[in-house]
């Protein structure tokens, strides 16, 4: 029997480590060949070297989303040597909390840029792709999934300016009916405040379903994740 995602190239962004490296590990056992996006080359290339072990198929792209360039060159150079795009992970991120009032605005620059610009780089350049799939790949229908927290929707969090724009760009998305979108917003109550996380569970991604959802649906799943930094 044929893993459920053999034919198919998945991009995880923020790949390096946690649970954006386990996700994109997942993707690899279910079949797929997955391109690994993050700036520490020296983690993607060992996360490469572990999936080339299980008999999987990695590339590693070293680039930083934030530069609009470089967010497109990785959706490039992934359907250039993979040969396609199905399934987009926009998993980089970072979540800085902490009151609103005295949160200072650096750290919401930062936030928009990585949180929200980026996911809006990598799903331009990878939109024409993704449709392409939908039409001629093996399951007739691609993947988007964006990640947000369920922090951003409280208030009182800082990161709520940046986690808000995500949902509402999914939600709009979910009109190409070809490409099913979801948000996956995970939390950890637990965490510090301005505490730098990870936030992309691999359980959240429908890699392992044998059944696709609807088409144009958005699914935004909370879910814990664990503490170590990306």
């Amino acid at each position: 029997m044929k893993p459920v995602l053999d034919g198919t190239v998945a991009l995880v962004t923020g790949a390096s480590s946690g649970i954006g490296a386990a996700t994109a590990a997942a993707l690899a056992a279910q079949g797929a060949a997955v391109a690994l996006a993050a700036r520490r080359k020296d983690r993607l290339e060992a996360l490469a070297t572990d999936i080339r072990d299980q008999g999987g198929t990695a590339l590693v792209l070293e680039c930083d989303i934030t530069n609009e360039q470089q967010a497109a060159a990785a959706v490039e150079h992934t359907v250039s040597r993979l040969g396609r795009l199905d399934t987009l992970i926009n998993n980089a991120g970072v979540m800085l909390l902490g009151p609103v009032a005295d949160a200072p605005l650096p750290e919401w620059q930062q936030m928009v840029q990585l949180n929200v610009l980026g996911v809006l780089y990598c799903a331009h350049a990878a939109l024409p792709h993704l449709l392409r799939a939908a039409a001629d790949g093996p399951r007739q229908v691609a993947d988007m999934v964006n990640i947000s927290s369920v922090a951003g929707r409280a208030a009182r969090h800082q990161a709520r300016p940046s986690d808000q724009p995500v949902h509402s760009f999914t939600t709009l998305l979910a009109d190409l009916g070809t490409i099913c979108l979801n948000t996956i917003a995970p939390a950890d109550p637990q965490l510090p405040a301005r505490h730098r996380a990870h936030r992309s569970p691999a359980a959240g991604i429908r890699a392992a379903r044998h059944q696709p959802p609807p088409r144009g649906r958005v699914v935004s799943t909370p879910a814990r994740t664990s503490r170590k930094p990306r």
